[in-house]
């Protein structure tokens, strides 16, 4: 009579050592590749949030008659940023532009602030 073979507990369908390395190896890349997006989105939606934050200190300064400071309350905002100045009616409005990088990646941002004219 012949000896029956075992199998080893744990290793249903054979030897599977090196398994888990292969599948980590082929899973880590599109990981840290969907966390590096995540921190790019993340980093481009506070430069959105302060570019908007510099436009609006910005029309406000214009209303007030000191347009001369108001290119450094943009550029103070985010490095790099512009703007630009259009009266309307009573209005004055503030469009503050930059180009965000993350990595390879450049992404215009654009705000868009306006104030009463005359700082009321």
């Amino acid at each position: 009579m012949m000896p029956l073979r075992r199998r080893a507990l744990g290793r249903p369908g054979g030897d599977q050592r090196g398994s888990v390395t292969a599948e980590l190896a082929v899973t880590l890349p599109a990981v840290v590749v969907v966390v590096m997006l995540a921190v790019g989105a993340l980093t481009c939606a506070a430069a959105q949030v302060r570019l908007q934050d510099g436009a609006a200190d910005a029309a406000r300064l214009v209303a007030r008659g000191d347009e001369a400071r108001a290119g450094g309350v943009v550029t103070g905002a985010v490095d790099g940023a512009t703007h630009r100045v259009a009266r309307s009616g009573d209005l004055v409005c503030v469009t503050a532009l930059v180009d965000a990088q993350f990595g390879p990646v450049s992404v215009p941002l654009t705000a868009r602030s306006c104030a009463l004219d005359g700082g009321l």
